[in-house]
């Protein structure tokens, strides 16, 4: 089931969902099964697995040169959506990147994700800043929007290579990602609204926002975007604080501004457990006016927050 039916099926509550890390290579599944078991209670409408590239990086061989390796630290999300499908009976929701990945890459995941009956996705640009010059070389898709057209053209049945096959039964449908404090590399707000608008009109099915802290910025940001006509569902995604650094650590990597009235808090802990109570708190402040404002689903973002989550959840669902 489509993640907007989803919400629609929840009958005018605002849904439930949370998104989660794959564990580093030769780590068990049972630890994304963990953080799920102590979530599924609230019953999420879905959940949102993230992917990741891999790396160049230098090792230190015997004979005392040093060699570029190619590795990769978590495995891919095909597997582990199917494997959140079968156990739980939620719909699994992997993400699909653009850097890193060539285009015929992006098909055979497709290809797979289709047979083991995961038809919902996250489409994504993706952070290069990890990459080399030479993890860029071949037939990639530049941006987000450049990958949602290859996910349209599959659904139609048309191959990266141009190809043609008989298409799916079931297409994929996929939602995209928003920035109600702008984009870090969109010159402007109206360039980044003219680009939401692209993706709604190319076959966006809704929006999920980066995290935020100040709910006045996503409110007004909905409202830009409604009077541009974009008109899905935009999903604001929530991230407690748990941790001391994170004060200025979350500005610096996701350039999410963080209100005064929490930061003057989180100067005053003397220690990461103080940082999590005070992100709890404002957690639940946060959810509250956003569900009394009838959004259609709160996304959170659950990496090293699993318990704040779970707190919050407990509180207001």
């Amino acid at each position: 089931m489509k993640v907007t039916d989803l919400i629609a099926k929840n009958k005018g509550k605002t849904a439930f969902s949370f998104e989660i890390l794959p564990p580093l290579k030769g780590n068990s599944i049972e630890k994304v099964y963990n953080i799920i078991d102590k979530l599924i209670e609230f019953d999420p409408k879905y959940i949102n697995i993230t992917t990741h590239h891999s790396e160049n990086i230098y090792k230190d061989m015997p004979d005392g040169n040093v060699r570029k390796v190619n590795v990769r630290k978590r495995p891919g999300t095909v597997a582990i959506a199917a494997a959140i499908q079968a156990k739980y009976k939620v719909t699994a929701i992997p993400h699909m990147i653009c850097k890193g990945f060539t285009r015929e890459e992006t098909e055979y995941a497709l290809i797979d994700l289709n047979f083991l009956g995961v038809h919902n996705l996250l489409l994504l640009r993706g952070d290069a800043n990890k990459l080399d010059a030479d993890q860029m070389i071949g037939n990639f898709n530049a941006h987000a929007t450049d990958l949602q057209m290859q996910v349209e053209q599959f659904n139609k049945g048309v191959s990266a290579d141009g190809t043609t096959f008989d298409k799916f039964t079931t297409p994929f449908s996929y939602g995209m990602a928003c920035y109600p404090e702008k984009h870090e590399e969109a010159p402007n707000f109206e360039s980044d609204i003219y680009y939401l608008k692209l993706k709604q009109e190319q076959g966006a099915e809704y929006l999920v926002t980066q995290m935020f802290f100040d709910n006045k910025k996503y409110f007004s940001f909905v409202d830009k975007c409604r009077a541009e006509g974009i008109t899905i569902p935009i999903i604001p995604g929530v991230k407690p604080i748990c941790l001391q650094n994170q004060l200025t650590v979350l500005p610096r990597i996701f350039r999410s501004d963080i209100p005064e009235e929490l930061a003057s808090e989180l100067r005053k802990c003397k220690n990461d457990a103080d940082a999590k109570e005070i992100g709890v708190e404002w957690g639940i402040q946060q959810t509250r006016e956003l569900i009394a404002a009838g959004v259609p689903s709160i996304h959170f973002y659950s990496l090293m927050a699993t318990e704040s989550v779970r707190r919050i959840a407990k509180e207001v669902y």
